[in-house]
């Protein structure tokens, strides 16, 4: 097929395993060719004691395949099948399963994608609790031709088996082929479809697939429940579960942009301008919370209402999908919170079992394909609080999730999982981990520096390189304080921002403490931290403006002086953090000779030249002829020459 952005094509239905179909005046004749024992299409399935029965197919199923037909993009295949609704008596979330098998001819490359319901394939503008569109997303990661071969069976839990005899044709779709193909991507600048896929690849940083580049991450972890936003379909509004935390985000209307997205005639332009504006002070990441039932907000939830955990909210995912796809293109990192500390067991008892297995499901179907993210299985994870909500997850579970997480996601993202009990237990080679994300637990911050040391060191021993990113420095009372309250932010740059990039953390996260005015919960304007997020971006400025590899440092702090960080490329390249404007670096088993520069990572701009001509290898060198300023932090570059 050409790469049309909209095509809608016919493709013949591939004979069945078990039989052939033919939809005569509504009446389905089945033959039996294989097995004696093989199901019925007309065999009831079973939901909570209810029998219902099958439903015909057409003779010749349609597909509509949308998007820009481009590699890195999301391309959207929208087929007909059975008209049901979200609360029908066969639950289509969980006894049906939709997977399309994409594979790319030339290298060989397959991707195994799962499929949602989609009610009437445009929910996010219709609110439609029901249609016979189901749907799967794709991002190719190579251009020329992909085949691709549809799987729809239906059964008893059905979305949560591989095997096919425990399950039979859910006819439609099933068994239908069909080819489309791919060319480059046109997208430059912060939109993500430009770079690739980010990808883990065995060490301290993610790097984006296309272009080869590494990612350092920032941005805010607060407020939490983001996704608790009044221009949301659903039922938490006015379902009585602290209805007054939801969000109208009415700060960030200003940010809303003329051509920008938004649903149902006009929604949605306070979120999207809340996206805007981080996007324009130069942060590349956010978090949220996409369950928080019985938690501290317990507003955000995929499901049709608060109390039922196996049914799902299409028009209000569609909707999560406007925000998630402009934050893509925005250059956004997506950072999945997918449980916390109240909720950690509440779907299954404490178990990785059928709610939360269809839970992963779910998530990675519909917001799988996007560039950059990462699935975190839980914040505050572990048995550590005091009268848990919910019964909390232990070892074997933790593992689990990952392993449950890997095993449904075709396209191998970033797994993640916050302390509330530390990780140790989760280290080594087997680890279905990629990653963590820590949180520390002193006002000043001063926790940050030696625990994101301590977890790059433990996992790199244990067998399994994690990549360790920061995302609530500080405490829960404080953190990252308000602009009017603390407008120098002195030690969350020092000890906390810097402190971690200096150890070989990807990034850091922010958390607002809750003693003060737009909390974790509270908060709706990500102004209330502007003079902070300029500081974030003077950091990635000096990293990526200087061109420093990063990637092939690492963190030396013996070689400067006490409280003072260091990251080294030996012989090559030493970049110095010195909290008070002075002190040494040195060079005693270095070889060669180096020029030196200082950077303001208070306000950013320039390198600025030092007075020192050069340094050789061979000694300690005093640091000490900062531009101005002497007495407050300064980095120091040192490259070779």
């Amino acid at each position: 097929m050409s790469s049309l952005d909209t095509a809608i094509v016919k493709r013949t239905l591939k004979t069945n395993p078990y039989a052939h179909t033919l939809a005569t005046f509504g009446v389905v004749l089945a033959l039996s060719f294989f097995e004696v024992e093989a199901h019925s299409l007309r065999e009831p399935l079973v939901d909570n004691g209810v029998s219902t029965e099958g439903t015909f197919s057409p003779v010749e199923p349609v597909v509509a395949i949308e998007g820009e037909m481009k590699k890195w993009h999301k391309i959207t295949l929208t087929f007909d099948g059975p008209e049901v609704s979200e609360n029908d008596e066969i639950n289509p979330f969980m006894h049906y399963r939709l997977d399309v098998q994409f594979t790319h001819p030339s290298t060989g490359k397959t991707y195994l994608v799962p499929g949602y319901f989609a009610a009437d394939g445009n929910a996010g503008e219709t609110s439609a609790s029901s249609g016979d569109k189901w749907r799967v997303h794709f991002a190719p990661d190579a251009i020329g031709e992909w085949s691709y071969e549809v799987t729809f069976r239906k059964g008893n839990y059905a979305a949560l088996l591989k095997k096919e005899r425990p399950t039979e044709s859910a006819l439609f779709m099933d068994g239908m082929t069909g080819t489309f193909d791919v060319s480059h991507s046109d997208k430059t600048g912060r939109d993500l479809r430009g770079k690739g896929r980010l990808q883990y690849i065995e060490g301290r940083y993610l790097r984006f697939a296309e272009t080869g580049e590494y990612f350092l991450k920032a941005g805010p972890d607060a407020p939490e429940n983001f996704l608790s936003y009044a221009d949301f379909d659903g039922t938490f509004h006015n379902d009585g579960h602290k209805d007054h935390f939801v969000k109208t985000w009415s700060a960030h209307e200003r940010d809303w942009r003329v051509g920008d997205p938004v649903w149902k005639n006009g929604k949605g332009k306070a979120m999207i301008g809340a996206i805007n504006y981080l996007a324009s002070e130069g942060l590349n990441a956010f978090s949220f919370l996409t369950m928080n039932i019985i938690g501290d907000d317990q507003n955000v939830f995929p499901f049709i209402d608060y109390d039922t955990y196996n049914r799902y909210d299409c028009s209000k995912l569609d909707q999560w999908e406007v925000v998630f796809s402009h934050a893509e293109r925005n250059g956004m990192f997506l950072h999945f919170k997918l449980m916390e500390n109240e909720n950690q067991g509440l779907l299954d008892n404490g178990g990785i079992g059928m709610n939360t297995q269809l839970y992963y499901r779910e998530m990675i179907a519909r917001f799988g394909h996007h560039m950059a993210l990462n699935w975190n299985v839980g914040e505050e994870i572990g048995e550590w609080a005091r009268n848990h909500k919910s019964l909390p997850l232990k070892v074997p579970q933790r593992r689990a999730a990952a392993e449950m997480l890997r095993a449904i996601d075709p396209y191998d993202h970033h797994i993640v999982i916050h302390n509330g009990e530390y990780f140790d237990e989760l280290l080594g080679s087997k680890s279905q981990y990629s990653g963590i994300s820590l949180q520390t637990h002193k006002g000043d911050f001063s926790e940050v520096h030696e625990e994101a040391l301590h977890w790059i060191n433990a996992s790199k021993e244990a067998g399994k390189q994690w990549a360790v990113a920061v995302d609530e420095p500080g405490n829960a009372r404080h953190a990252l304080l308000p602009d009017d309250e603390n407008p120098e932010h002195n030690n969350a740059r020092i000890n906390g921002l810097w402190g971690a990039m200096m150890t070989g953390a990807w990034g850091t996260e922010w958390y607002f403490g809750y003693e003060h005015a737009h909390s974790d919960l509270t908060c709706e304007d990500y102004r209330s931290r502007d003079l902070f997020w300029d500081q974030c971006r003077h950091l990635l400025d000096f990293f990526k403006s200087n061109s420093i590899p990063f990637w092939e440092t690492e963190n030396r702090d013996q070689l400067v002086d006490d409280g003072d960080y260091c990251l080294a490329k030996q012989n090559e390249l030493y970049v110095a953090f010195l909290r008070d404007g002075s002190g040494s670096i040195d060079l005693s088993e270095a070889e060669g000779s180096y020029a030196m520069s200082w950077y303001n990572p208070r306000d950013g701009g320039a390198l600025q030249q030092s007075k020192t001509k050069k340094l050789v290898g061979g000694k300690v060198h005093p640091l000490a002829d900062a531009p101005d300023d002497p007495k407050k932090d300064w980095v120091v570059l040192i490259r070779k020459i």
